[in-house]
């Protein structure tokens, strides 16, 4: 499997250059992709309450539901999408026809299509030029990426048009195992990778992890210039899927809980990088 990575990994160095070079550099957006080895580790929750928190920072932002077939940041966000990116990419509809406003300030949302096997004669890259597009735009300040789970060529070729990766894991093993080979096939192309625990009983514990992964990576002998940072945990909370159920967020609805005091210092941080 890290093979077939290397080979896609080394291709997407190649094909995403122009992309850097000539949207990026006048624009004032910035693209930050939320993703995970493993599903169901919260990473969708997580990319909805952080722009939630984003915006509350004055950040005009736009969460961007590229979970290729299983889109589900719609429901996160309570809102019935008329159109989505599929239909930008397939039946040429304009970015205004796509993005659409949500019920909270600042937050506008590019809807995925869910349960839809896209056109298999499309590379990913053809799915990926609308992050170009909406770049281009410099509207918004920051673009959230949900990308799709693992490590297809879909989610590769989104996380290299990002400037900031977050990686969200738990300290199940099979999560910790998949987050490690998107370590090594980040190293061959990024400079740094953002680790954020879920649902973990305190922050010690996330810490500790992140240096057991940097010190393997070290061991195999790794890019030594590409950094793995913790960023944090979010600690265990059954408000969380709670409010995911009634279609609310965490961070609004319990402000005071610790859940929502872990993501507050996470976003502060996210937002000093950017800055």
């Amino acid at each position: 499997m890290f093979d077939t990575i290397s080979t896609q990994a080394a291709q997407l160095i190649h094909l995403t250059n122009e992309y850097k070079l000539n949207s990026k550099k006048s624009s004032k957006t910035k693209v930050i992709a939320i993703t995970s080895g493993k599903g169901g580790v919260g990473k969708s929750t997580i990319s909805a309450n952080m722009a939630y928190l984003l915006a509350l920072y004055g950040k005009k932002v736009l969460v961007f539901d590229a979970d290729i077939g299983l889109a589900n940041m719609q429901i996160l966000f309570n809102v019935k999408p008329n159109a989505s990116f599929y239909d930008y990419i397939e039946r040429g509809l304009t970015l205004d026809e796509v993005i659409l406003d949500t019920p909270y300030k600042n937050i506008s949302l590019c809807a995925g299509k869910s349960g839809y096997q896209y056109g298999q004669n499309k590379s990913s890259f053809v799915y990926s030029r609308i992050i170009k597009d909406i770049v281009a735009l410099d509207t918004y300040d920051v673009i959230l990426l949900d990308t799709g789970a693992g490590l297809n060529e879909y989610v590769q070729e989104f996380l290299e048009v990002s400037d900031e990766i977050i990686a969200v894991t738990t300290t199940d093993p099979s999560a910790l195992t998949d987050v490690y080979a998107l370590i090594k096939m980040l190293s061959q192309t990024k400079e740094k990778l953002f680790l954020l625990f879920n649902q973990t009983p305190n922050y010690k514990i996330g810490e500790t992890i992140t240096k057991s992964l940097k010190d393997l990576a070290t061991k195999n002998k790794l890019n030594k210039l590409f950094m793995v940072k913790y960023i944090g945990n979010i600690s265990v909370d059954l408000n969380i899927a709670t409010t995911g159920r009634l279609r609310k967020l965490f961070v609004k609805e319990f402000d005071s809980s610790a859940s929502s005091f872990d993501l507050n210092n996470i976003v502060n941080s996210l937002v000093k990088e950017i800055s």
